[in-house]
């Protein structure tokens, strides 16, 4: 009988990507279903790389369809630091679970386990912490008045709300907390859902329209009850700003510096959506139920604002009976987005207490602002939805690139040649920075090798595959540089005296250009070196 503990760590067949992480996890030498064995003592060789193969299958069962197409962030040996905590809490449930289940034995290989792990949680927490500047003569009397609220209601805090720079509202840390600590707890009464709309008037209205969403519904319910003054929620709704600055609220001179984005096109086409909505509604709704929905309560403007409210501070909730509903938090709304957050996991309401519990994934210092992560959104996405850009290099600030290849699976090496999409991003994010893929995604470069030559691509750089390459690059050089052109230099615009549309339009402007200059530079630098290997094989004629 084999002495210590065994984890299993497993890779859900129900994984969309399962065929691509069963063939990274083969490849490494693991299975989906891999059993780990610890010895019941472990030494510090040992204990590191018992830890260190934990982690490796953990950071594959973790990644997401960006994440599997770009490959390890290069120099840092995972994928992205917010994944890397995923997988290191994932392995930290695991350990803590396993001791749970052996509390009349001896644990100590696994203690030093999770105590070696917190040590790397604690490790990642400081090299990406982001200092955070608050403003102290901003005064918060609202939202102190809406925390109080919030407590009377049975909710619990650690936090307290300021205004941070460059941030605006945020929830900042009362006391240190440590990773598995709970920063705050809002009771499930107090949450903002559609079952509020089922008790409403307006229900019997709304029901009977075919294509009605429960957000929708939702929706229409917080555009009245905002003017509630006798609302179970009117603290949360005075806190509220009057604008919420995001992408669908930009004037038309910022829409008109994003031409040639792809942020133009996904704030017209969310605007368009959004417009051909409340037609379908309003003035209609007014007319025939005028005492439900006031004219004056359901104007566009209005409208628009509601669904701002709902794009930018909704969140899906996971309750006790299983349903998942889209809800406003109150409190929690503060919790700002980070590309290193605090907390990653909380969106299932605790049966046993009826609360929804928002548990921190790694340390928060006192002073420090906590933050959560909205979901692996782009810099787009994020100006269109919630108005602002992250600070830090995004690794969801992707390029599609919309061509036809064909036989994509030809390639007889490269494990993720089967894709059907290709995108690029900032080549500093990369790990391929080697003569083989130039700093440029492998999949796309296999891709289009492929496409191009019959012969199976090697790593033997051979002239005939130079001259693909070379091609390639080429005409990838093209494409970015006829891009570039899109993307026109903002430089003349004054930032101290732009509205905050403008500054936020030029801000993601400079982002693009500087993704694109990378490739463009990947592009030069590979070419240059073909045309050196090719000139060598030419002289060895």
């Amino acid at each position: 009988m084999r002495e210590g503990y065994s984890i299993l760590l497993e890779l859900s067949d129900a994984d969309p990507f399962f065929d691509k992480k069963k063939r990274l996890l083969n490849d490494m030498g693991f299975d989906v279903k891999e059993i780990v064995h610890i010895k019941s003592s472990l030494d510090r060789d040992s204990l590191s790389t018992t830890l260190n193969q934990m982690l490796q299958i953990a950071r594959i069962i973790h990644l997401d369809e960006v994440e599997l197409y770009f490959g390890q962030i290069g120099g840092l040996g995972f994928y992205s630091p917010r994944k890397e905590m995923e997988a290191q809490n994932f392995i930290l449930s695991l350990i803590k679970s396993a001791l749970s289940h052996h509390v009349r034995m001896q644990t100590h290989a696994l203690q030093d386990l999770r105590d070696a792990l917190i040590n790397r949680i604690h490790e990642l927490g400081t090299e990406f912490k982001v200092e955070n500047k608050t403003d102290i003569n901003y005064k918060c009397d609202k939202e102190k008045c809406l925390l109080q609220w919030a407590e009377n209601n049975g909710a619990k805090t650690r936090l307290q709300i300021a205004f941070v720079e460059g941030a605006g509202r945020g929830a900042i840390a009362m006391e240190d907390m440590e990773v598995g600590d709970i920063a705050m707890e809002i009771p499930a009464s107090i949450t903002i859902s559609e079952d509020l709309v089922y008790k409403s008037d307006m229900y019997q209205v709304l029901e009977k329209i075919d294509g009605m969403s429960s957000e929708t519904m939702s929706l229409l319910w917080c555009m009245k009850e905002r003017h509630n003054c006798n609302s179970q929620f009117k603290m949360y709704f005075d806190t509220l700003p009057e604008n919420f600055n995001t992408g669908l609220s930009f004037g038309v001179e910022a829409i008109m510096a994003l031409d040639g984005t792809l942020l133009f096109e996904e704030i017209m086409q969310a605007k368009e959506h959004l417009r051909v909505q409340y037609d379908e509604l309003f003035p209609a709704l007014s007319k025939d139920h005028p005492d439900i929905f006031p004219p004056e309560l359901y104007t566009w403007e209005q409208f628009l604002w509601a669904c701002e409210l709902w794009y930018s501070n909704s969140m899906k909730i996971m309750f006790a009976d299983g349903n998942l509903k889209t809800c406003l938090i109150p409190v929690a709304g503060f919790l700002n987005h980070s590309l290193h957050p605090h907390i990653v996991h909380y969106g299932k309401i605790d049966s046993t207490t009826n609360s929804l519990k928002f548990r921190l994934s790694r340390p928060c210092s006192a002073g420090e602002q906590c933050c959560l992560s909205y979901g692996n959104f782009s810099g787009s996405h994020l100006i269109t939805f919630y108005g602002f850009l992250p600070q830090g290099d995004n690794p969801y600030d992707v390029i599609p690139l919309d061509f036809e290849v064909d036989q994509v699976d030809t390639m007889v090496e490269c494990p993720l040649s089967n894709w059907t999409t290709h995108m690029v991003r900032g080549t500093w994010l990369s790990e391929n920075q080697n003569i083989f893929y130039y700093g440029l995604p492998s999949p796309l470069l296999d891709c289009l090798r492929s496409a191009r030559s019959q012969m199976p691509f090697t790593k033997t750089l051979i002239k005939a595959n130079m001259e693909v390459d070379k091609e390639i690059l080429e005409d990838l050089q093209s494409t970015f540089n006829a891009m570039m052109e899109n993307l026109s230099d903002m430089d003349s615009v004054d930032r101290e005296s732009s509205s905050w549309d403008v500054k936020l339009a030029s801000q993601f402007k400079e982002m693009q250009r500087r993704i694109v200059s990378s490739i463009l530079t990947s592009c030069s630098t590979g070419i240059k070196l073909v045309e050196h290997e090719l000139s060598k094989c030419k002289a060895e004629e």
